[in-house]
């Protein structure tokens, strides 16, 4: 039996886009020529791969289980091609990322120009999403790293704690609770009665959220949950209820007295931020420099 890695990336583009047509485009082919090339990757693995259903290729129970094998050769393949030297320069590290919204947003952007003034050949590429986006990316390893600010449930993912980060309840200044903050601290029987705005399910901050207040209040009440952090924080300044966020994504709104952060009785909200990439990948010498480096940031933004 012999398996090429052409075989495999016509295998994961049909795995991916579910039929021999979309895939083909992708693998620039024919059709016919793709399902060939489908067809004798099963031949060589003597099983079907995919069910057919209508004009659609689902993965079956074997397809599934190879996916993640064949993912990890072809991510491989790719990190071997990356070693090679031209002349006696190496190729500039290439690195695809993908980060939550926080973390994405508010801290990586400063950590990535102080990476790129040490590694001026670098290619960084962040895309942004919510933390369930960016697992899927990193499962696929259509991203090489993962940035994520809520748990991670998936099995075989390697997960690196990196910095810690703070919850902070907010309000606009004349929202009740806001102004009876300023004579004590709000108990949590007053934050069970009021109006949350969350962020959608999925979000690692929404996570993050319920996993801190739950505990304490028994329930959260929200009829309004936005998509991002933004703009919860500006639909909490305008008053339409409390909301509980990274200090850095409320900062400049605190700073411009927009919001007010709550005393509460509750104990300090924290949750940690983390690096997630696949175990069975293989890390190149520049992503094993660049993890490395996202270790040693320190909090508050130092190298």
């Amino acid at each position: 039996m012999k398996l090429t890695l052409r075989q495999l990336q016509i295998f994961r583009a049909v795995a991916l886009s579910g039929s021999t047509t979309a895939a083909a485009d992708n693998v620039a082919l024919s059709q016919s020529a793709t399902s060939a090339a489908l067809n004798e990757l099963e031949r060589n693995l003597e099983t079907r791969l995919f069910d057919r259903v209508g004009k659609r290729l689902v993965l079956n129970d074997t397809g599934r289980g190879l996916l993640p094998a064949a993912l990890a050769v072809l991510d491989g393949a790719k990190g071997i091609e990356a070693t090679r030297a031209f002349g006696d320069q190496p190729f500039p590290m290439d690195l695809r990322l993908f980060a939550s919204t926080t973390l994405g947003n508010y801290i990586l952007p400063q950590l990535l120009a102080r990476f790129a003034k040490q590694v001026p050949m670098a290619r960084l590429q962040l895309s942004i999403g919510n933390t369930h986006d960016v697992i899927n990316a990193v499962q696929e390893f259509a991203a090489d790293l993962g940035f994520i600010e809520g748990p991670c449930h998936a099995s075989e993912i390697r997960v690196i704690p990196l910095w810690e980060d703070e919850l902070v309840i907010v309000a606009a200044p004349k929202h009740p609770l806001a102004r009876m903050a300023t004579r004590r601290r709000i108990t949590t029987e007053h934050l069970s009665h009021a109006q949350w705005l969350l962020r959608e399910p999925g979000s690692g901050t929404r996570e993050a959220v319920e996993h801190a207040l739950l505990p304490h209040l028994q329930r959260i009440r929200s009829n309004l949950t936005l998509g991002s952090s933004e703009a919860i924080k500006y639909a909490a300044a305008a008053g339409l209820g409390l909301s509980c966020l990274s200090r850095y994504v409320v900062q400049d709104l605190v700073a411009a007295k927009r919001l007010t952060i709550l005393t509460t009785r509750l104990p300090r909200l924290v949750r940690r931020f983390a690096l997630i990439h696949p175990e069975t990948k293989v890390l190149s010498n520049s992503l094993h420099r660049f993890v490395a480096y996202c270790e040693r940031y320190e909090e508050g933004f130092g190298s």
